[in-house]
């Protein structure tokens, strides 16, 4: 086929816009608070829906009008700003509310993603839902979701924990809980901290534990490394700090006790719960190490009994 047959060709494009094609211009958009994702970098991931509200819209509340400013002068979107962020949430949330009441479409977004999710929003979200006012969601990016999309991180629980607190005293408790905890976590983190971060988990967790260290989501320098938590602050020196990172602690890797009996006999339980029965087991007899860890973690105490190398006792 020649170059002139394939411009002849129907094309589907040039002859039907993609708002006709998606028929948002036939949808209904009630007045209420439109909670709007945002792309995280790349400009052409927001939605189709997304850039219909926000030109609908009476007016968006935003985390930074500097910052939002530019993606609506992209695609001509002229609707007033207001601005909404962690410093004046409260107060303008009062002022918005009062728009809500007059029945006006509000917008809300994030610097980038989605937002009240690690982001200013919530606040403005539960007031509006106690006023009986209309909350409506218009999903696209999100830096969890999408860090978790290529993160490999099997199906099972997962445990959202936003940016670290500042406070050392805290942050030594998340990781000790991190590290008691076998599911998966997601957690963000600036560049001036994740430093200091990654050496605090190098020496929390497990150092053979799997963390997926995320940078940059969908801009030029994106980056998803697959690592330990062992070797994380290494990895951390090859690259310059900038951008947000995502760190996914991956779950523990399930773990057969050391003081297991015969192979055809052992019992699998998780690599947490294994090294709190090594160290019961160092002080207490095992039937006593058994019914501690059983209260623990719930699990049956003959199982962690036989992990500990006993005979079950008969009930």
């Amino acid at each position: 086929m020649t170059g002139t047959e394939r411009d002849e060709r129907r094309d589907p494009w040039s002859e039907q816009s993609p708002w006709s094609a998606c028929g948002v211009a036939q949808q209904e958009f009630p007045p209420g608070l439109y909670v709007v994702a945002t792309p995280l970098g790349n400009a052409a991931d927001v939605t189709l829906r997304a850039l219909w509200v926000l030109h609908l819209a009476d007016c968006i509340a935003a985390e930074d009008t500097r910052t939002t400013a530019p993606l609506l002068a992209r695609y001509a979107i002229a609707t007033p700003l207001l601005a909404l962020h962690r410093h004046n949430e409260a107060r303008a949330a009062a002022r918005i509310l009062a728009r809500l009441a007059q029945g006006q479409r509000v917008a809300l977004v994030s610097d980038a993603g989605t937002p009240a999710i690690s982001d200013p929003g919530a606040l403005l979200v539960r007031a509006a839902l106690a006023a009986g006012v209309r909350v409506l969601p218009v999903p696209g990016p999100s830096s969890l979701t999408a860090a978790l999309s290529v993160a490999g991180v099997l199906a099972g629980p997962i445990r959202f924990l936003g940016f670290a607190p500042a406070r050392a005293a805290a942050r030594h408790r998340l990781w000790s809980a991190l590290a008691a905890e076998p599911t998966a976590a997601v957690l963000f983190e600036a560049p001036h901290r994740i430093a200091a971060t990654a050496g605090e988990l190098a020496g929390a967790l497990d150092p053979a534990r799997r963390v997926v260290l995320l940078r940059e989501l969908t801009k030029r320098y994106e980056s998803v490394v697959s690592t330990t938590a062992g070797k994380l602050p290494a990895l951390l020196e090859q690259a310059p700090s900038r951008g947000e990172y995502v760190l996914i602690i991956d779950a523990a890797q399930a773990a057969t006790f050391s003081e297991a009996p015969p192979r055809s006999d052992r019992v699998s339980i998780d690599a947490v719960t294994a090294r709190w029965l090594a160290a019961l087991r160092e002080e207490l007899p095992a039937s006593r190490a058994a019914a501690l860890a059983a209260k623990a973690t719930g699990l049956p105490r003959a199982i962690l009994y036989r992990a500990l190398g006993g005979v079950p006792e008969k009930d």
